[in-house]
């Protein structure tokens, strides 16, 4: 499996996907450091990058370990997002995509995100106009569908529209994030499309990673299987991880400091320290103590009791 765009090679095609709330800096560097290939920002806002770019800078901090650097924009106007892509916040990114998969309600409500798959004609003018307006690839993150698969038409009317590749997570909007992923479903839009196809969803081993490639994707996306684990990346590519957790979360805590104040930094990892020690001893006690820390440097004490005993 290896991806080429534009010239700009994928390696062994890992990527990780952008998470809102999730994707910070921070994490793209050790997931960078441990074998991702590429990795996204967090969902930019095309009309905040135009109207109010302060709230948009943070989200587009970047680190120096990463890869290939994908910019992740949306929007539900056309004009609106093929300006945005003249801001110089998104310069720094190899790729620009455009979310057309996200299924949380207040950017559904919007006409946004998951909510173009029920407008494919719009899509489709979204699509062109920020494909004429990029200096960069193009590509479209989609899902299935809203409520049932059209993922092959929407394919086919991504890369009618200019798209460099797509992305598809094999669920519906109405799915979420229950249920499994239809990796038949990626094998026939693969089988449908001359263009890239990025295969994402339930991908968490090496059992799971092997599924996702007899679809014959061209790249596999990780989201929720990184949460925690970082290092997936190199384990799919049979590297063992050998490091110490504890230094993985330091680095990662490390790099956040750089750009954020600490009240904000003790309750935002939170959701991060509970996955990095899901599979610890007494695991439950542990999370307790880490939802209740009042400190990050609290929190980064108890972690070196953890993990180096």
């Amino acid at each position: 499996m290896a991806m080429k765009i534009n010239g700009i090679d994928f390696g062994s095609s890992l990527i990780l996907a952008p998470m809102a709330g999730v994707s910070d800096v921070g994490f793209r560097e050790v997931c960078s450091l441990y074998g991702a290939d590429a990795t996204y920002s967090e969902m930019l806002s095309c009309r905040a990058m135009l109207h109010n770019p302060k709230k948009t800078e943070f989200m587009t901090v970047d680190s120096p370990y990463e890869k290939i650097k994908i910019g992740q924009i949306f929007g539900h106007e056309s004009d609106i997002m093929a300006k945005a892509l003249t801001s110089p916040l998104l310069e720094k990114y190899q790729i620009i995509d455009i979310n057309m998969g996200c299924p949380a309600p207040k950017i559904v409500k919007n006409g946004e995100g998951s909510a173009l798959m029920k407008n494919p004609p719009l899509a489709s003018e979204i699509i062109s106009s920020c494909v004429k307006a990029s200096k960069v690839p193009v590509s479209v993150k989609f899902r299935l569908g809203y409520d049932r698969d059209i993922s092959r038409e929407f394919g086919r009317m991504c890369e009618e529209s200019g798209a460099s590749f797509i992305t598809l997570h094999a669920r519906t909007t109405e799915q979420g994030y229950s249920g499994k992923a239809d990796l038949d479903a990626i094998a026939r839009l693969k089988a449908s499309v001359n263009i890239p196809v990025v295969g994402n969803g339930d991908v968490v081993d090496s059992e799971s990673y092997q599924r996702m490639l007899e679809t014959k994707v061209d790249g596999v996306m990780i989201g929720r299987g990184a949460q925690g684990r970082p290092w997936i990346f190199d384990e799919l590519k049979g590297k063992r991880f050998d490091g110490n957790i504890f230094d993985v979360i330091k680095r990662h805590i490390e790099v956040l400091r750089k750009y954020y104040d600490e009240s904000w930094l003790t309750l935002y990892m939170r959701k991060h320290l509970l996955w990095y020690v899901s599979g610890v001893e007494k695991a439950s006690a542990v999370r307790l103590q880490l939802a209740t820390s009042p400190s990050i440097d609290n929190s980064l004490e108890l972690l070196n009791k953890i993990f180096n005993k």
